[in-house]
């Protein structure tokens, strides 16, 4: 029997039931699932260029489905098979890393309705821009472990707010001892992509984020090239600093074109991202890291009615310099959606997320990070089946 015989039909099936929970599988059941959505390479074991092709991260955990980082968020998206669990950095006033996409937290935690931390509410000014709320650098890891973590954006998500409260603000330590725990039990390293968030900024108040996270990546052994962790940053110099201090693969994201990274505005580099997307700024990013994290509108743009157009070429120059893209982000709601796959009038219904993932497949990316894992599995599976001509 070929070996398309042998796991095409099983691993479509494993993939569906993974849609329609998880409990008909059990968290074991659906991770295997996943491990075969690429054909061809295994996942997991060694490289990173060893994940299967479309890799699928669970962008902040599953957070279309639980308030994001989370260990409730994080569990869900590694149960549902995603090949990578992804975090965000940020420092605590005692210099401890948690995770959390901003280190704004009045928008994800529940510290608004903590009048002893009444005082601490404030304005800072982040990377140019004033923020008014709560922030993780004015608590200690002691108060932070008081806050619970609520859903972000509750007015597309408002399944999502039955979870608030349910959770506490995880350390990234926790998540390493978890990822250790989980991969124990499946017999399989579980991937971490983990971004350092404002690091120059954070440097300026003395809580650098290069030097204590280096460090957990020694302490738990994830700082070796063949790690099964991908390091990530919208400030190029954060992945050359973390390149002299670990050799785990390291990714450097893309805002829009006419964006400069926060580094370069601080050092008075004139360069744009519309700069380092061409070939020049592309081996330049070569030199010190393994892949790039475009917006998705950076491989295909968009036109004024928000429907895609014509892909660009940043795929093949990014691949003739050796680097994997790894695009952000898939969410399935309307709202979220390229218009050509929008469907019907709800912003928050879900729309033809799985003819957008083909879209962005058929670009040639390596992988994409995605609120919805399960989604995005099927739409991978479906891919590579296209891909064999079947």
């Amino acid at each position: 029997m070929t070996e398309r015989a042998q796991t095409g039909p099983g691993r479509r099936a494993l993939l569906g039931a993974a849609v329609l929970g998880t409990a008909a599988l059990g968290p074991i059941g659906t991770a295997n699932a996943a491990e075969h959505g690429k054909g061809g390479r295994s996942s997991g074991h060694g490289s990173y260029r060893d994940l299967p092709v479309p890799t699928v991260i669970g962008h902040r955990g599953a957070s279309g489905y639980r308030p994001e980082h989370t260990l409730g968020s994080y569990q869900l998206a590694l149960d549902m098979g995603a090949h990578i669990v992804e975090q965000d950095l940020v420092p605590t006033k005692d210099g401890h890393l948690v995770c959390r996409h901003e280190n704004d937290i009045t928008g994800t935690t529940d510290v608004a309705d903590h009048p002893e931390f009444a005082g601490r509410r404030t304005t800072r000014t982040v990377d140019g821009v004033p923020l008014t709320g709560w922030f993780t650098e004015d608590f200690t890891l002691a108060e932070l472990k008081t806050l619970r973590a609520k859903e972000r954006i509750a007015g597309n998500r408002q399944e999502n707010t039955l979870y608030d409260g349910r959770w506490e603000i995880p350390t990234f330590e926790e998540v390493l001892r978890w990822a250790d725990q989980e991969g124990r039990r499946r017999n399989k390293p579980v991937w971490l992509y983990v971004e350092t968030k404002h690091p120059s900024y954070f440097r300026g108040l003395g809580l650098g984020l290069e030097e204590p996270l280096a460090r957990l990546l020694r302490r738990y052994n994830r700082h070796r090239a063949h790690s099964p962790l991908i390091l990530q940053s919208f400030e190029p110099t954060s992945m050359q600093r973390l390149s002299k201090l670990v050799a785990t693969p390291r990714v450097v994201l893309l805002s829009g074109p006419k964006e400069r990274p926060w580094d370069f505005v601080e050092t008075g580099d004139p360069r744009t991202v519309a700069d380092l997307v061409k070939p020049a700024g592309l081996k330049w990013i070569a030199s010190f890291a393994q892949g790039i994290g475009p917006t998705l509108d950076l491989v295909i743009p968009k036109d004024g009615a928000g429907r895609l157009t014509t892909p660009t070429t940043l795929v093949r120059d990014a691949h003739a310099r050796g680097l994997i893209l790894h695009p952000y982000t898939m969410r399935n709601e309307n709202t979220f959606l390229p218009a050509d796959f929008r469907r019907g009038t709800d912003p928050n219904a879900y729309g033809d997320a799985f003819g957008a993932f083909r879209a962005y497949f058929a670009a040639g990316i390596d992988g994409v990070f995605s609120d919805n894992p399960d989604t995005a599995l099927l739409a991978a599976a479906d891919f590579a089946e296209d891909a064999a001509g079947h």
